[in-house]
């Protein structure tokens, strides 16, 4: 990193950010210098998401400086920041889902890529320096989370971007993947490119951040070198105190079910799902673990009739029964929930309030032979089920869109559970959300399995992973090639199954 004597290459000074009166960013200050890796960490509605896009152009102060090369700017848009060298790569990315990989890559700059071939060459070559395994010619709205943020990622390079901000770039990734990412920062920190990154993983910003910055409700609460800080010294910043990560001591285990309450064998879709096999069983978290692409996912959505499977492709039981669902009411009708790793896209209505979005949850499962919404017992079972999982917002009225990431994620769960569901199928549930929402979340999931019904945690972060699952199943290229109990599960035994 270039010594702090240099003149920094972004700057805010007492920049405040209000919305409806409400201070999301409250007088705060912040350098960022060339070639630096800056971490922002805090918890979810601290103000990090806010800062970052008002260096980016997507929003402007209400009061304050921003600066760039010393020099006083005021950004009316995002292009603006663009063409002052700054990027912005979104967790939720801003691909156009119609356009292709390439056409996405070089938008907003095609009078310089005016051939069809010509954009297709420069997208294939800048995937490639980066190690990116992605087909230029694909649809964006066709990727996986992780490709949409590699494709995010290499628009930003070839923009010649000299400051890359990038918003939880490691959420959706596996781990050889993030190695791989930071492998990729390091090499543009040598070519001079300053970066900010937002992380809830505490790690990655004492590992691989030259600073780091801490936020706590829209203040600033302290920046200094990564090797001043250590993870506890990091939360208590964070929350004001210590937060007590160790899990409650779990209750004695009734013995398993001889019945699954799942039961799937042999599924086949497409070339992501190849013959897998396995079960679930009522009180039990069973954790499936593997890279991006191992078909995961994929089968849960076949398990709901979001996808459709091959023909003969194999069979699904549920409590016994053999079904086949055509479309995911049916398996809402039968008990099963899904709560995906994308809640913004399919898992909430995100300019509804929370008695809505759980009021609907409640009327897919009760009410679809009601001529007329129940409303007031809509309304009643949502406020319950409010107090119940601890949402926090300003109302019950409050678009979800505007709750943090981890109040977000429980009115998804809560969405499902207010369905009272046999079997719950969780894709993800802690990505992108703060440590102490991360701790709630996982205290509910355990509760859903000590209630007796079944659970289905899929999740890329392995400690999640080793923490929460009584039994732990490993996929690889569509179908599950280990299977361990609790006791003799090790992160190293689930990698190399992945893997090799």
């Amino acid at each position: 990193m270039t010594g702090t004597t240099a003149t920094p290459i972004v700057s805010l000074e007492n920049a405040t950010k209000t919305y409806g009166g409400i201070a999301a960013l409250a007088n705060a200050s912040f350098e960022l210098y060339p070639g630096e890796i800056h971490a922002l960490v805090g918890e979810n509605g601290a103000g990090k998401s806010t800062l970052c896009k008002l260096i980016a152009g997507v929003t402007a102060p209400s009061e304050g400086v921003l600066r760039v090369d010393g020099e006083a700017v005021s950004f009316a848009a995002p292009k603006d920041a663009s063409l002052r060298g700054i990027s912005m790569v979104y967790q939720e990315t801003s691909l156009v889902p119609q356009l292709t990989v390439a056409q996405n890559l070089v938008l907003g700059r095609e009078r310089a890529f005016n051939s069809v071939r010509k954009v297709r060459n420069v997208a294939r070559q800048v995937l490639q320096r980066l190690n990116f395994k992605v087909d230029p010619s694909q649809l964006a709205g066709s990727l996986s989370a992780a490709k949409r943020q590699m494709v995010e990622i290499a628009r930003a390079v070839l923009n010649e971007a000299r400051v890359i901000i990038l918003d939880e770039p490691t959420a959706a990734l596996t781990p050889e993947e993030t190695d791989h990412l930071f492998d990729l920062m390091r090499s543009l920190q040598r070519s001079g490119v300053a970066m900010i990154f937002i992380s809830h993983a505490l790690e990655e910003a004492l590992t691989h951040a030259d600073r780091i910055s801490v936020l706590r409700n829209g203040k600033m609460m302290v920046t200094g070198p990564a090797a001043e800080f250590d993870r506890a010294r990091l939360i208590r910043h964070m929350i004001g105190e210590e937060l007590d990560e160790q899990a409650a001591p779990a209750a004695a285990r009734a013995p398993r079910s001889a019945l699954p309450v799942l039961r799937v064998e042999n599924i086949r879709m497409g070339s992501m799902v190849n013959n897998m096999s396995f079960s679930i069983f009522p009180g039990e978290i069973t954790g499936i673990a593997g890279l991006i692409g191992s078909g995961r996912s994929e089968v849960a959505k076949v398990i709901m009739g979001h996808t459709k499977r091959n023909f003969g492709g194999g069979r699904i039981w549920l409590d016994g029964r053999e079904v086949r669902y055509a479309i995911p009411a049916g398996a809402v009708a039968d008990g099963i929930a899904y709560v995906s790793e994308d809640r913004k896209l399919d898992g909430f209505f995100e300019t509804l309030g929370v008695a809505d979005n759980v009021g609907l949850g409640w009327l897919a499962k009760f009410g679809r032979r009601t001529l007329l919404a129940p409303l007031g017992r809509m309304r009643a079972i949502a406020r319950e089920w409010e107090e119940r999982l601890a949402i926090r917002g300003i109302g019950s009225s409050q678009p979800v869109l505007h709750l943090s990431g981890g109040n977000q994620q429980k009115v998804v769960i809560a969405k499902s559970l207010v369905q009272q569901p046999r079997l719950v199928i969780f894709d993800e549930p802690t990505r992108g959300v703060d440590v102490g929402a991360i701790a709630e979340i996982r205290q509910i999931i355990r509760g859903i399995a000590d209630s007796g019904a079944g659970v289905m945690l899929i999740s890329s972060y392995l400690p999640e992973i080793l923490e929460m699952s009584d039994r732990i199943l490993v996929a690889k290229s569509g179908t599950i090639v280990a299977e361990f109990s609790r006791a003799e599960a090790s992160a190293t035994k689930i990698l190399h199954a992945a893997v090799h």
